[in-house]
């Protein structure tokens, strides 16, 4: 007699595996969310780093162009200070020279008429006559300053000196039959300023005496 065969019930306990299946998911789920932060976080990481060296290159680059400004003014400043300073020693200096030139002339009238004088004669030989022009008030002491220089310089030519009220006491015009010479102390000073504002001018220089 033949045996009955058993029935194949497979003996599986599908609700154990199915729980076994849930927690698996679940580690798994848990493992990519840790990875996932971590990931995260290392980004942010990495990004705050990028933003942060960013921010101060943008620093750097800010401080410097602030300080170049700085340094650029600072040298403008010294510059307008040493001009300024040159400006007012020019000033200073004309205004000491036409001081002392106006209290030497008040002092002196014939100084440099005499000196004048004393240079055309030495240089003046065969010239038939010479005419000296001064204040009127200085005609006189001239003439007798001339015809003192006449004996020592060796001119022989005739001296004709004349009051000219057009010249300025101090100035004189000598002349002679082909040329002359001036002195004139207004000429003489325009002259100097000429200069002097030109040496300004060439250095950006601003004076206002010169500019008068």
């Amino acid at each position: 007699m033949t045996a009955a065969p058993s029935k194949f019930t497979f003996d599986l306990d599908l609700g154990h595996r199915q729980e076994r299946n849930s927690l698996v998911t679940e580690t798994a789920m848990a493992e990519l969310l840790t990875a996932a932060r971590a990931e995260g976080i290392a980004a942010g990481r990495a990004e705050g780093e990028r933003s942060a060296t960013a921010n101060a290159a943008k620093a750097q680059t800010a401080a410097a162009e602030a300080l170049g400004a700085r340094v650029a003014a600072m040298a403008a400043g010294i510059d307008d200070a040493r001009k300024q300073t040159i400006s007012e020693a020019v000033g200073l200096s004309l205004s000491i020279a036409r001081k002392l030139a106006g209290g030497l002339i008040a002092r002196e009238p014939t100084g440099e008429i005499e000196q004048l004088i004393a240079e055309c004669m030495a240089t003046l030989d065969g010239v038939p006559h010479l005419v000296i022009r001064c204040d009127p008030q200085l005609a006189d002491a001239v003439r007798d300053i001339a015809t003192g220089r006449m004996t020592t310089s060796g001119f022989t030519g005739r001296l004709v000196v004349l009051g000219d009220p057009d010249v300025a006491i101090g100035d004189a015009r000598i002349e002679w039959a082909d040329g002359g010479v001036v002195r004139d102390i207004r000429k003489l000073s325009a002259e100097i300023d000429l200069k002097i504002a030109e040496y300004f001018a060439a250095r950006g220089i601003r004076n206002e005496e010169t500019e008068q």
